[in-house]
């Protein structure tokens, strides 16, 4: 029932495009470590780059496992599942990095998601996804589902901190610097924003 694709583009590019939930799945190459499984929204903050490569905005939050997992291995796998309309679901499998705001990439990147105001969100870094590997599949079982729209709480959170005290945030919270195997996480002091 499954379809493999070459490539991001035409009904599959629109599909992505239009949900406003996907998840992000990633381990650490140890055997007993902690996989992570993260739901991601904002209207804006996802972007196709290319045929074969996305992008999205890693915001504050509660730890930085999807940072470590990228810096330790590389490997991620994004989903989006149709909650509203025909049933699909979407997989790109693929390498990953987190690109880091004293990054020189850091400020063209941003410059890709236009409708996003990253100093309401405590932006940590980009994480840049390569595809190797693209399916599909019915997405049968998936529940039906409307949406209303994002919430504020995350901006209305973060908005009120600048680059010193975001980076105070960070320091005192625990699994940020490093995942919850151990692994380097989010670098800290967080440099400040090159935009």
């Amino acid at each position: 029932m499954g379809k493999t694709y070459e490539r991001i583009d035409g009904r599959l590019r629109t599909f992505i495009e239009a949900q406003p939930l996907f998840f992000t799945a990633t381990a650490p190459l140890s055997g007993d470590g902690t996989v992570n499984l993260s739901p991601k929204g904002l209207k804006g903050s996802f972007v196709i780059l290319d045929e074969l490569t996305v992008a999205y905005l890693d915001f504050a939050g509660s730890n930085a496992e999807t940072v470590a997992h990228l810096r330790e291995n590389g490997r991620i796998t994004l989903m989006w599942c149709a909650f509203e309309g025909p049933p699909n679901i979407v997989r790109v499998h693929g390498r990953g990095e987190p690109v880091f705001r004293d990054d020189p990439r850091f400020p063209d990147l941003l410059a890709r998601f236009p409708d996003i105001d990253p100093a309401d969100h405590g932006l940590r870094a980009i994480i840049v996804v390569r595809a190797e590997l693209v399916r599909d599949s019915c997405g049968y079982s998936v529940p039906l589902m409307s949406y209303d729209g994002d919430r504020d709480l995350h901006a209305r959170r973060f908005a009120r901190e600048d680059d010193t005290s975001l980076s105070a945030y960070f320091e005192k919270k625990d699994h940020i610097a490093t995942s919850l195997d151990g692994l380097p996480g989010l670098p800290l002091p967080l440099p400040p924003s090159s935009v």
